[in-house]
């Protein structure tokens, strides 16, 4: 898969770094929001986690899923390349829960997490990776025997995240471009050659924030949801695949 091969992971990754890091970028702020708490509720169902599970979250950034994860009392651990993030993270945190964070590219974690997690999680984190082979392929021995990977993606069939690329002020498309990679085809091939199982493809949601957050957005989207002309283009998509 010809990914980004213009510059090495350490470059890309360092790109990354600086491109979260040189602002707060506001939509991942952590909110308890009801559009949060469905893109959190779906990727636990899809995950089929249970109460038990130890959960590596890759990507965490400022914790705008930890939080609401280790809320719902998860054992939820964050991953991220960003210290500043992090610090970020336990600010937002103020204390209140005890999550392990871990510093580092998925392809650098160290060996004593091997075998630790039965679940590992990421949210909008995929399409930021210089390719996805590798990061795969360093996730796969970190599992337990059967234990399970699911990201929660955008849909690149939804054209209204290049709109949201366009407009939105602090985005670029060579800091979020990669979500074009975010095919079926091109995750699940990934997910294969790296020796995990992929499992169906699953895609929710229709009405932005601002619609969703209010009281009648759970039912009306829900309807909407339900019509099969436009669920190819549903802006969220669940990729999972499990340990052999």
């Amino acid at each position: 898969m010809r990914v980004r091969t213009q510059v090495t992971r350490v470059e890309h990754d360092r790109a990354q770094r600086e491109y979260f890091e040189r602002t707060v970028k506001e939509t991942m702020v952590p909110r308890a929001t009801p559009y949060l708490a469905r893109q959190v509720e779906e990727t636990l169902r899809f995950a089929q986690v249970s109460p038990s599970d130890r959960i590596l979250e890759v990507g965490c950034g400022m914790g705008r899923y930890t939080l609401p994860l280790a809320e719902r009392g998860c054992r939820v651990e964050g991953l991220d390349l960003s210290p500043v993030l992090l610090d970020r993270l336990q600010g937002y945190n103020r204390g209140r829960f005890q999550i392990p964070l871990h510093c580092c590219a998925i392809e650098d974690v160290p060996p004593d997490l091997s075998g630790a997690f039965d679940v590992i999680l990421g949210f909008f984190v995929l399409h930021h990776f210089h390719e996805l082979q590798r990061p795969f392929a360093a996730m796969a021995p970190l599992l337990k025997p059967g234990g399970r990977i699911v990201f929660l993606e955008p849909n690149p069939f939804n054209i209204l995240y290049y709109l949201q690329i366009l407009i939105t002020p602090g985005m670029t498309w060579q800091g979020d471009g990669g979500v074009v990679h975010m095919r079926r085809h091109v995750v699940f091939s990934a997910m294969k050659k790296a020796g995990l199982e992929p499992r169906a493809l699953s895609r929710f949601g229709f009405l932005p924030p601002f619609l969703r957050n209010r009281a009648w957005g759970s039912p009306v989207e829900t309807f909407l949801e339900a019509f099969p002309l436009w669920r190819p283009a549903l802006p969220f998509q669940l990729f999972g695949a499990d340990r052999l």
